[in-house]
């Protein structure tokens, strides 16, 4: 996949003004960005354009591979022991696999006449049934190396039923159950602080299908002293913004819900509190702070972990007037434009966060998510009956959805320079809740899911660098028409209508002394690495993959990346730096080596 790094690398260096292989130069300095994120004038001519790192697939390995689906989606690594951990959630119980990562045999990862692998050189050798201990799904993994502990985020079976944090020793020869420790409602992301003395749980909190059962989000804290971990948690609400919505929403935070409603004999009600949902959770370096995306509400909770005082941050809206964005998956292939008046809700998935200068910086993969809730009804007519929206025989009474195509909106006249149609942007999935300023039924601004893009924010909540649309262009050149494929078949554009190629998992990772951030696009399928050392002035490094993209021929190789973790060198077999991509859909654990050149 080198070679396929490498070109990726070429092309967006054309698109820079800058060639591999020409007399150009680098870029010079990239100015302080934008909500655009729109990058600095070029340099002069300079040294040819070098890649500072060799990538390379140095282990693979598939879990349940009849039924893979959902067998590899987060992963952690044990350092003391060379452990990989993966939740697999593909059978009817909940398991964690153990995979050792001691050794690697390269030559075992043939290629295929593409050039895709889809060998295997890593087997799990432990398997640990965490239903054997604690009820419920697993939904998140993290690894302490202080005191050798793993926690696990257990959600209840039943919403609206508190879930646990599974926590067991794994000093030994395979891991040992201490307790477990009730958190909030749907527990979906875990992760220790840095010295091991905290966890830090989000607790998405997301209703039932009907909405009559609505659960606060909220930020479990469990404390950790001299290696005993404390019997219960302090849970953080978001109550006392409840009477701030209108605030919330001017600072650019999305409450989409159907408050109002008489739903299956339910008068809705959502609160500020019950409608933000935590998502994922980062710890800045010095341990103070928490930072947690809250991504359906397109924003950012600041939690001080010296008094667990809160500050929301809204995110704000990208503006797409200024940069190209490909919005139909019926226009025949890459068919990039601008559109005035379209903005993007960042609404990232996966956060991160580093210091420059002494200072914290929060890197955020912009996925985007809609709401779209279901109940079960005997029939179409009980679904009307009990308010639903609309009755689909797979899923049920629709009672809430926030998503709408284009072109079933009437747009306003500053629209009047699109034709809105399939060759247009009458595909493109946006949101109802927004853009209709003076609600007479017209839309004078449209909102679309996600910011097809990785956004570095500063401790203030404001943008200081934004690729733009960087991943949109690099893999329309990389890949041509099979660019915005899904993750589950090669059918190349299908994903334009509806957040694109997705960045969603997101990892920091330092290589001698640069700091790289490692963005994996859930639908394609690729890795976007960034070198970040200087958050003002970032530079795109590389693009690398494992995915088959034949049109019409079977999925093969890595889909769907979800969970990543970077092994520093000191920690890795190999003796360089190691990429652990958990990937959803294959049920796939790839293990990439980032060498330094």
């Amino acid at each position: 996949m080198l070679k396929r790094s490498l070109i990726a690398l070429s092309l967006i260096s054309i698109l820079t003004g800058c060639s591999l292989d020409g007399d150009d130069g680098q870029d010079g300095t990239q100015g302080i960005q934008g909500e655009q994120g729109t990058a600095g004038q070029n340099g002069t001519n300079g040294t040819n354009a070098n890649s500072a790192l060799n990538i390379s697939l140095v282990g693979r390995a598939v879990l349940n591979a009849q039924s893979p689906e959902g067998a590899a989606e987060i992963v952690a690594y044990q350092a003391s022991k060379k452990w990989i951990y993966a939740i697999n959630s593909s059978g009817d119980e909940s398991v964690v696999n153990i995979i050792p990562a001691d050794t690697f045999d390269k030559a075992a990862l043939v290629q295929d006449n593409e050039g895709i692998v889809s060998a295997i050189n890593l087997t799990s050798t432990i398997t640990l049934t965490l239903n054997d201990n604690t009820p419920g799904d697993a939904n998140s993994i993290a690894i302490d190396e202080n005191n050798q502990m793993l926690a696990v985020a257990m959600a209840a079976k039943n919403v609206g039923e508190a879930g646990q944090i599974a926590f067991y020793d794994i000093s030994g020869d395979a891991p040992a159950f201490i307790k477990n420790v009730p958190a909030g409602f749907l527990p979906d992301m875990v992760t220790f602080n840095h010295d091991g003395t905290k966890v830090v749980v989000a607790n998405e909190g997301e209703p039932n299908g009907d909405y009559s059962i609505d659960p606060e989000g909220s930020v479990s804290i469990i404390n950790i002293v001299e290696g005993v971990v404390a019997d219960t948690a302090t849970n953080i609400d978001f109550t006392t913004y409840n009477s701030q919505q209108a605030e919330l929403e001017s600072d650019g935070f999305v409450f989409a819900n159907p408050t109002g409603r008489t739903i299956n004999g339910n008068v809705i009600n959502t609160t500020v509190a019950m409608d933000l949902e935590p998502e994922y959770v980062s710890i800045s370096k010095d341990n103070k702070y928490a930072y947690v995306s809250i991504q359906e509400n397109n924003g950012l909770a600041i939690i001080n972990l010296e008094d667990n005082s809160v500050e929301l941050k809204a995110l704000g809206f990208k503006d797409w007037s200024n940069l190209q964005i490909d919005a139909s998956d019926k226009d025949g292939g890459v068919n990039f434009k601008s559109y005035p008046g379209l903005y993007g809700m960042y609404q990232p998935d996966t956060i991160s966060s580093f210091s420059w200068k002494g200072a914290n910086f929060i890197v955020s993969a912009n996925e985007g998510d809609a709401r779209e809730y279901f109940f079960n009804v005997t029939d179409e007519a009980d679904c009307t009956a009990k308010g639903g929206l609309d009755y689909d025989e797979d899923d049920g009474c629709l009672a809430y959805i926030d998503e709408s195509r284009v072109e079933d909106l009437t747009l306003a006249a500053n629209f009047d320079y699109l034709n809105n149609d399939d060759n247009d942007i009458g595909r493109l999935k946006v949101s109802t809740v927004k853009g209709d300023a003076n609600s007479d039924g017209q839309y004078e601004s449209l909102y679309a899911y996600g910011a097809r893009s990785f956004t570095i924010w500063d401790s203030n909540g404001l943008v200081v660098f934004d690729s733009g649309d960087d991943i949109g262009r690099i893999t329309a050149s990389v890949h041509g028409e099979a660019f915005n494929n899904n993750e589950d078949e090669n059918e190349g554009d299908t994903r334009s209508d509806d957040k694109g190629a997705e960045p969603e998992a997101l990892i920091i990772g330092t290589i001698d002394e640069r700091t790289f951030a490692f963005i994996g696009l859930e639908r394609m399928g690729g890795i976007m690495v960034y070198d970040i050392t200087n958050p003002y002035d970032v530079q795109f490094e590389d693009y690398f993959y494992n995915r088959g993209v034949i049109e019409g021929a079977d999925i093969t190789g890595d889909l769907a990346p979800e969970g990543m973790v970077f092994v520093p060198a000191e920690q890795s077999a190999t003796g360089e730096p190691l990429l652990i991509i958990g990937n959803e859909i294959s049920g796939s654990i790839a293990v990439w080596q980032i060498a330094a050149n």
